[in-house]
């Protein structure tokens, strides 16, 4: 049997929780691989984190954009994160739980309310959560009347403004000495960041993470680190930067550098 033939072109995954422009950032992102590249790359968005960690394992796609539990995952299997992002100078990150502004909830009055979060295996919307609430020895499983996924930010933070929910978590910068607390809504939902009240801020966690799949073209994971590491020294590059991975730039990943979320992970069961 004749061995099946490398791919001709790049394939990257991103997730597809981003929110509802995610298909124009997809299409930003392919176009600038591509020509940084000068190889033919494809941007695809799995359906689910899991999903997009099965076709990184198989070799399905060289490369991915992955949530740190993701990349936690696979780094224990083998799989080497390449980069990982940073924001304002901070390679880590938190989640803020929130509420609606006009909402009376707080952490001692969670009984017998309903969460939305965005995906099971999203770090700032379900698993930094989970450890918190733990950590204030809350069961969720016994605190919630009920807990819903809706695949992204977004539709949570709809879910909660709609009255369909009590409350729901995104992805926050880390803490900084001096400067005020803020959260991702600034990106994520901007025009209705004032609708929102945060109830806490979670412990920190590693950003997110490009990871090479291990049948990656060594070529092809030699170019694909130097464009990464180099986008913030253009402008096109920092645009990437900005509207894609919601990064100022990247950084080399530490080896076994997502260890530390393990804890989150087992926190979760």
């Amino acid at each position: 049997m004749t061995s099946k033939p490398p791919r001709s072109h790049v394939r990257f995954a991103m997730p597809s929780s981003l929110g509802k422009d995610v298909d124009a950032r997809a299409q930003q992102l392919q176009e600038h691989l591509s020509a940084a590249l000068g190889r033919d790359t494809e941007v695809v968005l799995p359906a689910t984190y899991e999903q997009l960690a099965r076709e990184l394992l198989s070799g399905k796609v060289d490369a991915a954009w992955a949530p740190p539990f993701v990349c936690a995952r696979i780094e224990a299997m083998g799989v080497r994160v390449l980069v990982r992002g940073v924001r304002d100078g901070a390679s880590v990150y938190r989640a803020a739980l929130l509420t609606r502004k006009d909402s009376n909830i707080t952490l001692d009055t969670l009984k017998g309310t309903t969460a939305a979060w965005s995906d099971r295996d999203s770090v700032g919307g379900f698993l930094l959560p989970m450890a918190f609430l733990r950590e204030r020895g809350l069961d969720p499983a016994r605190t919630f009347h009920a807990q819903d996924f809706t695949g992204n930010y977004r539709s949570a933070l709809e879910a909660v403004l709609e009255g369909k929910a009590d409350l729901t978590s995104v992805f926050a910068p880390a803490a900084k000495a001096g400067a005020p607390a803020v959260t991702g809504l600034s990106l994520l939902w901007p025009e209705k960041e004032s609708a929102f009240r945060v109830l806490g801020f979670t412990e920190e966690a590693p950003n997110d993470g490009v990871a090479v799949s291990m049948s990656a073209a060594s070529a092809t994971v030699t170019d694909l680190e130097k464009t990464l590491l180099s986008l913030h020294l253009t402008p096109a590059g920092a645009a990437v930067l900005r509207d894609c991975f919601h990064a100022d730039k990247f950084e080399l990943a530490p080896r076994m550098g997502y260890r530390a979320l393990y804890r989150v992970a087992l926190a979760s069961l």
